[in-house]
């Protein structure tokens, strides 16, 4: 019989993770099924990331550029950077994780925020330093209180801009204010997911804020608004001595030769990023009217999903919500992990699955 003591264990802190539950896929014994709990684009990819697969699928015996050269140069000349600091990753989630293994250890603090992307404590945590919550204001990130919490064992900082689940986000004086704020030894990480969907004049995503600064670095991905999130396409943009740190340790084929080609097309695509951008804002608007109409509340929001508020009411709560939108194939995001018990997460899907919302949510406020 084996007993702990006979066994390998893992290192201090993992087995306190909360592993991370990705958003449900499916509703059981429901025929036709609506994803809408991921944040995935409803238009997918860029019609000519087809094509570039297949060209990198011809070879699938050879290993793929260990640099991602070519993604990365295509991200540069499309966002006139210098490629040698950017470093791609096999989404940005792996780069979170690699910038946490590479800037903390045991004793060390990372900063998160109150309602901020789970992913940020999981690697803080799996890289033996502690994460620290800062409480929000009004569902943003507020910069007096964050850097009220920095601290001799501060490393790094973590801001979603705009966060996920609440849509909300920091305008760049903000950011800016943020990162001057910081001492010079504590690493400003902003993960700029869906930076692309934003339509704001005061909105940042903070290739300047890194060009200028020795300690901020910006994430990204194509998970979004390329819909590339099946490939696992990410990138950062950092100072080269962050760059030179994280690629030390970075796996050396930590992109495959399909997502490299597909990233390289599709940010070449600018036409189908603003069709995607454009379908996008005309359905947040819509979303956010109509829902709000039908006497629930919603957190105004500048990317592609919604957060919807549900109140304790009995037989109304989020809880009851999501039951009745499953049974009829809407697959919405629970969000209690999150710090919202009685909310929901609404990604924009295709124009059915968001009429059909709708329509279920005015029938289910209706019953009795």
């Amino acid at each position: 019989m084996s007993s702990a003591e006979n066994r390998p264990a893992p290192k201090p802190g993992v087995m306190e993770i909360a592993a991370y539950v990705p958003g449900k896929d499916s509703a059981p014994g429901v025929a036709k099924v609506y994803k809408l709990s991921a944040n995935e684009t409803p238009l997918g990819p860029s019609p000519h990331v087809a094509g570039a697969m297949a060209v990198a699928l011809e070879h699938p015996e050879i290993y793929p550029d260990g640099g991602s050269t070519k993604l990365r140069e295509a991200i540069a000349a499309r966002h006139g950077l210098n490629a040698a600091n950017i470093v791609c990753g096999n989404g940005s989630d792996e780069l979170l994780g690699l910038l946490c293994q590479t800037y903390l250890a045991p004793g060390d603090e990372g900063i998160v925020t109150e309602h901020g992307f789970l992913v940020y404590k999981i690697q803080i945590t799996a890289a033996g330093a502690t994460p620290v919550t800062v409480p929000e204001t009004d569902l943003r990130a507020d910069v007096d209180a964050i850097l009220a919490a920095v601290t001799e064992r501060t490393r790094l900082v973590f801001i979603a801009n705009p966060n996920n689940p609440t849509g909300t986000y920091l305008p760049a004086d903000e950011l800016r204010r943020l990162q001057a704020g910081l001492p010079g030894n504590v690493l400003l990480v902003i993960d700029a997911a869906y930076a692309e969907y934003v339509r704001r004049n005061d909105y940042e995503a903070g290739v300047e804020l890194v060009s200028g600064s020795e300690n901020v670095v910006m994430t990204r991905t194509f998970s979004k608004i390329y819909g590339l999130a099946g490939l696992r396409v990410g990138w950062m943009y950092a100072p080269l001595a962050v760059a030179d740190a994280v690629n030390r340790i970075r796996g050396p084929f930590n992109l495959n030769a399909v997502a490299i080609e597909a990233g390289a097309a599709a940010i070449a695509d600018r036409d189908h990023v603003d069709r995607a951008v454009a379908y996008n804002l005309r359905w947040i608007e819509r979303l956010t009217t109509e829902i709000e109409a039908l006497g629930l509340s919603v957190t105004p929001s500048v990317g592609n999903f919604i957060l919807i508020h549900f109140g304790n009411q009995p037989g109304k709560s989020a809880a009851d919500a999501d039951d009745f939108l499953s049974a009829r194939g809407l697959v919405l995001r629970r969000v209690t992990a999150y710090g919202f018990p009685d909310g929901l997460r609404m990604s924009v899907g295709p124009e059915e699955a968001n009429e059909a919302v709708i329509a279920a949510l005015k029938e289910f406020l209706d019953k009795t």
